[in-house]
């Protein structure tokens, strides 16, 4: 079963796979995470991973040891499902259910809240994931998927 926001989601997710993510692409997409929310005055923390290893990481003003709890949260279901936390839970959402009433998950360590989303490179698949918490959940996702729309156009600017 499939909603208009599963299926905007899923087309996110199949266009934002990149060409590659070394350390210098993870702290290119941080900084870039870091600049967007200075600019909204935004409280957020935001997270960078590639398989187990923390590549970036940054804690805003407004921003709480709580974001964290949730940034550990929301990446542990993209690391589960190998897709956006927001798309799981829309997932739920359009079987007439909730992530916590069905996936049989402790709640307390799996969110399927928006704002973590896969990194993916083509031709191997999800790496690692990018993490934003701190706003509501469509934000947090919004946030995550405008960066990587701009760090997807930078590498096709370098290019030609």
């Amino acid at each position: 079963m499939s909603s208009p926001e599963v299926a905007a989601i899923e087309a996110q997710e199949a266009r934002l796979v990149l060409p590659r993510f070394t350390y210098e692409d993870a702290w290119a997409l941080g900084t870039l995470l870091v600049g967007m929310a200075r600019e909204r005055e935004a409280p957020v923390a935001i997270d960078i991973r590639r398989g187990p290893q923390q590549l970036f990481h940054c804690a805003l003003p407004g921003s709480s040891a709580d974001n964290d709890a949730w940034i550990d949260r929301k990446r542990r279901v993209v690391e589960r499902y190998g897709v956006s936390s927001f798309l799981v839970g829309a997932r739920f959402r359009a079987k007439g259910t909730t992530f916590e009433a069905s996936s049989r998950l402790d709640p307390d360590r799996y969110a399927a809240h928006g704002g973590s989303f896969p990194v993916a490179v083509e031709g191997v698949g999800v790496i690692g994931s990018v993490t934003v918490s701190g706003l509501p959940q469509a934000e947090d996702h919004a946030m995550v998927v405008e960066a990587l729309e701009r760090l997807l156009s930078s590498y096709a600017s370098a290019a030609g």
